[in-house]
């Protein structure tokens, strides 16, 4: 909180040239931490929870999410309609968006988004890279469910047949129902960009149609990015007033937890998620005064422990012959002592163990999930039946296997997690494990190109849903070229059964069959495991109590466009206790 709040106000309302109706506290800043920076700030591209989490801020799709909730709200498009057979999607498409400024702009009727900017961002999206890999949004969204994309992105078409427009309506045709649509497009690799900055060489400048609009980028020892208020943003809150509330939103990049709660404890931070482990205790049992009220004034901190859609574990990397044996795999498997893992390194600070699999077992937003089949198949620590299996492939007490390369991102607990995990292998199996650190950014393309033996992997959800966890896995998305980056199933898995049940789940027209389908897949992924699951995330989150509005969910999915700031009075506070009570 940089400025008393009738000085932001004034500020604000002085230097605002749209003259909108505003809030009674807009203005001032809000600033979090990211463990890492974005890879990209091309919506296409985007595969990283960093990157996605700035973009989101920045841009726009046909449609968003309900940070509360995690329902479908309008965004670009007003409404929508759906035909009875599910395949075909009409979108209204609002008047006056326009694009954040920019000097490729000649006028401001440039700025305007066009039904034309629509169409081409879709195009785009089923466009090869520069590199002739595919983009994200094509693996992971249009590819073989959007018309038309598959002849398009082969170059065998000038346009996608499933897309046509007719005034402010864009439609969009599909090749078989998909329930998870209109959270697919909420994703960021659907959003939509400008053809105009395309075409002249500016797509990488970070312009959207979002409430905030990119400012500056600060070097040093903790790298900021900072976003400013878009004054032309089309959205209201319900009482007319212009979003969004804040003037600036600010991320810092810092990889150490540590650092991250000395900035927070300093006054540099607004709200910090996930606590260092080592810190938990220190942090909210001797501030415990912090997060009580007393009988004149309202706490200083709030605290949210909030179950995540998020999943930490290890893949093999399939090129590699050790592992394309499964009893190898299993033996690694049974080798990981999960609870120390959980009590030693993670202090406790996780929702679940990973005795499930990839997906994270968080009924409340997958519901309807078979997480109790799946449990069946999971993995505990087992030495005994460890070092069987690695000598049934042929490699007793570790004879003759070699050491392996375990590739992860460096901070202070991937680090003690990849310490730990070597250090269990080499008791139960006798194989020397080399861990080798990077950053985030080398970690994904070397992970992609097969550059390591077993990599670190942290996926949290786009949607909930469990398609987009076992999209991972599916061999559809391998590239045909294997000299091509894997961006999506990077192991380069490959699982008949798997595959089959995988299709049928997405091809469902019934929610339940779906779920049904996606649980049997994920069963067949633990027999024949592709990964090392290690735990969900259960982050603790703590908020300095001036933030108001600022929602968790279980994506970690962050909507800044009605966060305000505006200390609370101890009155107030019984008052919102007291209603939240009832």
């Amino acid at each position: 909180m940089k400025l008393p709040f009738l000085i932001l106000s004034f500020l604000f309302l002085y230097s605002c040239s749209k003259n909108q109706q505003q809030f009674e506290y807009s203005g001032g800043s809000i600033t979090m931490a990211l463990d890492n920076e974005p890879t990209t700030y091309l919506p296409r591209k985007v595969l990283d929870y960093y990157s996605a989490t700035v973009l989101y801020q920045i841009s726009e799709g046909l449609v968003g999410l309900d940070e509360k909730t995690l329902k479908i709200l309008p965004r670009i498009a007003s409404e929508w309609s759906v035909s009875k057979d599910g395949k075909t999607y009409e979108f209204t498409i609002r008047d006056n968006i326009k694009f954040h400024p920019h000097k490729a702009f000649n006028t401001e009727k440039d700025r305007e988004l066009t039904m034309e900017d629509l169409v081409f961002s879709f195009e785009l999206a089923c466009t090869p890279n520069e590199d002739n890999s595919a983009p994200a949004s094509y693996t992971m969204i249009y590819k073989s469910l959007l018309k038309g994309a598959d002849k398009f992105y082969n170059q065998e078409a000038e346009r996608i047949s499933g897309l046509s427009v007719s005034e402010n309506v864009l439609k969009i045709e599909l090749l078989h129902e998909d329930k998870n649509f209109l959270n697919k497009l909420s994703n960021v690799c659907s959003y939509i960009v400008s053809k105009k900055l395309y075409d002249k060489g500016y797509e990488t400048d970070k312009i959207g149609t979002g409430p905030f609009m990119y400012s500056k980028y600060v070097t040093g020892d903790f790298a900021k990015l900072i976003l400013a208020k878009n004054e032309d943003y089309y959205m209201k809150d319900d009482q007319g007033n212009a979003l969004p509330y804040l003037d600036q939103l600010t991320f810092v990049f810092q990889s150490r937890k540590m650092e991250q709660l000395d900035e927070f404890e300093n006054g540099e931070l607004d709200l910090i998620v996930g606590l260092p482990t080592s810190r938990i205790t220190r942090m909210i049992e001797g501030k415990i005064q912090d997060f009580n009220a007393t009988k004149t004034e309202a706490p200083k901190l709030i605290l949210a422990n909030n179950p995540l859609l998020e999943s930490h574990f290890y893949y093999f990397n399939m090129r590699d012959e050790r592992f394309k044996n499964p009893l190898v795999r299993k033996a690694f498997n049974y080798a990981v002592n999960r609870e120390s893992i959980g009590r030693d390194v993670l202090r406790n600070q996780y929702y679940e163990l990973g005795y499930y699999g990839v997906i994270p077992p968080v009924n409340r937003a997958l519901k309807g999930y078979d997480f109790k089949k799946v449990k069946e198949f999971g993995y505990k620590y087992d030495p005994e039946l460890a070092k069987k299996l690695l000598a049934q492939a042929g490699y007793p007490n570790g004879e003759g296997f070699g050491s392996v390369s375990l590739r992860y991102s460096i901070n202070d607990v991937h680090s003690a997690v990849a310490d730990e995990f070597s250090k269990q292998v080499f008791k139960v199996l006798g194989i020397n494990v080399n861990i080798d650190g990077s950053n985030f950014e080398q970690l994904n393309n070397d992970g992609a190109n097969g550059r390591g033996d077993i990599f670190r992997m942290a996926w949290s959800a786009d949607y909930p849903s469990p398609e987009t966890f076992l999209m991972n896995f599916y061999s559809g998305s391998i590239p045909a070229d294997s000299n091509e980056a894997s961006i999506i199933n990077k192991g380069r898995y490959k699982n008949f059964l798997f595959d089959e049940f995988f299709k049928k789940a997405i091809n469902s027209s019934k929610l339940s069959d779906q779920m049904e389908n996606f649980s049997k897949a994920e069963v067949e992924l633990l027999k024949d495991p592709a990964i090392i699951p290690l735990w969900y995330t259960g982050d603790i989150q703590i908020i300095q109590s001036y933030v108001r509005d600022l929602h968790f969910n279980a994506l970690n999915y962050f909507d800044f466009s009605k966060v305000y700031i505006k200390p609370w009075t101890i009155e107030e506070y019984k008052k919102s206790y007291n209603i939240a009570k009832k």
